[in-house]
């Protein structure tokens, strides 16, 4: 089936030369020795005083009508002296000219041989023109003629050409007396010169022949080639695209010639690549599409197999095995106007080729890599080609999303920038830029769940600019599909709730809900910040709207075994901290008392995953410090702490009255053994293991592991060194830190009790 790739590449490949009917351009040149009979050797720049003299021995240039030859100053004003009066001095001028025809014969796309024959010197003085005419075949092989004009004071005088339905003026005129200017077009393009407003000009005229046998050359004419291709262009962009829709977001077309990265410019293509280029640069724009010149990079990498030696290179030999990894990109862009756009580097599929198997059967360089350490042999091959690249202008921000996030995040900050200091007008182009990329991030979002970070992640800043935009369509749809279902972390919380709060309430709370459903059990922190956010920080949100997402975090809260999952992996279980018990509590006690009794309950019944002393207690302080609304339950957890410190402070505190030591050793071996007996000796404050290192290792070991009382030191004066282990009142020295801290957290929750 047809496709617009391989239509476009149909069109493209009958385009063989450009398709120019004129060039013009500039060379720098010693000033040529030029001598007219009965004149003499003329000065250039042209002097006015020999203007004058060249005119009296000139004659008015003539016109040809048909067979005819005329003088009419209404159709041509200027005067002309014949080729046989004037004559080149000096070995300048023949280089130069050379060098002009060769760069004509590049832009015009002529690739058979070609020469200039001097035909006349014409003297434009002030008023001289010549109405629209075609100069006619003046000797065999003629199909162009060359305009030179020589350093001259003048002004006005330009030259107009037309070839079907394009024009062009060229000025000839130059201020630097080195500077030769010239023009170049076919023989059967209609041409004017502008009447000259000031001076007088000197031009040389050439017919330009081609030397060989063979039809008149003629300017190539694609006027069909590119209606046809407005055409395919106009319908591949025509229409909206669909979520199912297979066509092509851009088109790439290699060129045939190799550009390196510092010659890639429209300027610097060659032959058949000149003449696609400018067809495209017409047909994209009258199709309102966008083009690019590019470099298209094509790159595989993977394992290799050794095959053996080669007799014939001296070298090892190789084949490839397998490939791992295949990028395809286009990068370092150029525009029709020779400037750079800062576009990120793209991927491109191979449906998007023109045709869609240019590269299949690419000549690839490879090379080979022996195998080292514990890797094996592997290859790396790869391929760079210039492209023109294609796409819809109404497609623009779809192919700038296909860069992914690191490239579309700054770019729609820069459009939510460019909105605000605007004047943050609502629905102005800024704004609908934002709205449409933004739009295509979506779409595009990659499912990553990093549920255990809480810096900020893309989805935090989006949120953040769309909160700027005020953008509640884009809101919404990021709530529903990422949050919800591709993207939530700690990090979000502080946006997702503004962004949130942007929306009717009643949406607001079924989103936060929804959120909360889905990554409840693998973002309960999360999950519990937010709820806890929703309660701190109103937005509107009735707290009867937020009991469906309350019961969630109480369904799926740590402890009982029954609740886990039974193919939650270990990793995934959420991590316990006071956090957690603190946040859950304050909100639920705004939300309901009954769920928030209900969640204390739980805390209490399964200690193991909620201790006292390193979660519920610091959860207590932290409720303590920023209370709820409703301090019920709060006040009832403070209480159950209390008591708990109270017990502890209760018991009696001394520091040991021998040195019997508590041994908790796990050891058992002889040495752990002899330790032990050391420890429980209330009469003994010191003691010295001599043992070699992989012991005294071994027992300084026990004894960090068991947090034994004890110093050790090492006494190296004699081999083998000497472990000595001294007896301290460590044990008690943290009892009365924790006594002393005991009586401050007491103290702080009395306040609340």
């Amino acid at each position: 089936m047809s496709t617009i790739t391989t239509e476009l590449a149909k069109v493209f490949r009958a385009i063989q030369r450009p398709g120019y009917y004129c060039t013009t351009g500039t060379v720098e040149v010693f000033a040529p020795r030029i001598t007219v009979d009965g004149f003499g050797l003329i000065s250039l720049p042209l002097l006015p005083a020999q203007a004058k003299q060249l005119i009296a021995l000139a004659e008015r240039a003539p016109y040809g009508r048909g067979e005819e030859t005329l003088i009419d100053t209404e159709i041509r004003r200027t005067w002309q002296i014949g080729a046989d009066q004037v004559h080149f001095e000096g070995k300048h001028w023949a280089p130069a000219l050379e060098k002009i025809v060769k760069q004509i014969s590049a832009n015009l796309g002529i690739t058979e041989s070609i020469e200039a024959q001097f035909y006349k010197l014409l003297v434009y003085d002030q008023g001289s023109f010549f109405v629209n005419h075609r100069d006619t075949e003046k000797a065999p092989g003629m199909f162009a003629t060359l305009v030179v004009v020589l350093p001259s004071v003048y002004s006005g005088g330009e030259l107009v050409i037309r070839h079907c339905d394009r024009e062009t003026c060229i000025d000839l005129c130059r201020s630097e007396p080195a500077e030769v200017a010239f023009a170049a077009f076919y023989a059967d393009c209609v041409h004017k010169v502008l009447p000259i407003t000031t001076g007088c000009r000197l031009t040389l005229i050439y017919n330009l022949l081609r030397k060989g046998p063979g039809r008149l050359l003629q300017p190539p004419n694609y006027a069909a080639e590119q209606a046809y291709l407005v055409e395919l262009l106009q319908r591949w962009g025509a229409h909206e695209r669909t979520t199912d829709d297979d066509r092509p977001q851009k088109i790439i077309y290699p060129l045939e010639h190799a550009y390196s990265r510092a010659e890639l410019s429209f300027d610097a293509l060659k032959g058949a690549d000149a003449a696609v280029a400018a067809i495209a640069i017409s047909a994209a724009q009258a199709a309102n599409c966008e083009l690019h010149l590019a470099l298209a990079l094509y790159e595989e990498s993977g394992s290799a197999e050794h095959t053996g030696y080669s007799r014939r290179s001296g070298t090892d030999a190789f084949e490839i095995s397998e490939v791992f990894e295949t990028r395809q990109v286009i990068s370092e862009w150029r525009l029709p106007d020779g400037s750079r756009p800062t576009l990120a580097e793209l991927p491109f599929l191979e449906e998007e080729l023109s045709p869609p198997d240019v590269f299949t059967d690419l000549d690839l360089e490879t090379e080979f890599n022996e195998a080292t350490g514990n890797e094996g042999a592997s290859f790396e091959r790869g391929y760079c080609q210039a492209a023109l690249v294609f796409w819809p202008r109404t497609n623009h921000f779809a192919v700038i999303n296909q860069a992914g996030l690191s490239s579309t995040l700054p770019y729609l900050e820069q459009l939510t920038t460019v909105w605000i200091a605007d004047g943050a007008i609502p629905d102005t182009l800024p704004w609908r830029a934002a709205h449409e990329l933004a739009g295509h991030m979506l779409s595009t979002w990659p499912d990553n769940r990093s549920y255990y970070t809480s810096q900020h992640s893309n989805a935090t800043n989006v949120l953040a600019l769309l909160v700027r935009l005020r953008d509640t369509v884009i809101i919404d749809r990021f709530l529903t599909e990422i949050s919800v279902e591709k993207d939530y972390t700690l990090g979000n919380n502080a946006n997702l709730l503004q962004a949130a709060g942007l929306l009717p309430s009643a949406r607001a709370a079924k989103l936060i809900e929804r959120i909360i459903t889905n990554n409840a059990r693998k973002a309960l922190n999360a999950c519990n910040d937010l709820l806890a956010r929703c309660v701190a920080t109103p937005i509107g949100i009735s707290m009867a709207d937020l009991i469906p997402a309350a019961i969630i975090l109480l369904e799926v809260l740590p402890g009982d075994p029954a609740r886990v999952p039974a193919n939650q992996p270990r990793w995934e279980h959420p991590s316990v901290g006071y956090k957690l018990v603190a946040d859950v509590l304050y909100a639920l006690s705004a939300i309901d008392a009954t769920l928030a009794e209900q969640s204390l309950n739980y805390f209490l019944a399964w200690p193991e995953t909620y201790p006292l002393d390193s979660v519920l207690l610091p959860a207590a302080k932290h409720l303590a410090e920023s209370p709820p609304n409703n301090l019920s339950t709060v006040k009832r957890l403070c209480a159950v702490c209390s008591a708990h410190l109270q017990t502890r402070i209760a018991k009696p505190l001394e520091p040991p009255q021998d040195w019997k030591r508590v041994s908790a050793l796990s050891c058992k071996c002889s040495h752990c053994t002899e330790l032990d007996r050391f420890l429980t000796n209330p009469e003994q404050e010191s003691y010295q293991f001599k043992a070699s290192e992989v012991i005294r290792n071994h027992l300084s070991n026990s004894i960090q592991r068991n947090k034994c009382d004890l110093d050790t030191t090492i006494d190296r004066r004699k081999r083998p060194y000497i472990l000595v282990c001294t007896k301290n009142q460590a044990s008690y020295q943290q009892q009365v830190q924790q006594r002393h801290r005991d009586q401050d957290d007491l103290a702080h929750l009395e306040k609340m009790t």
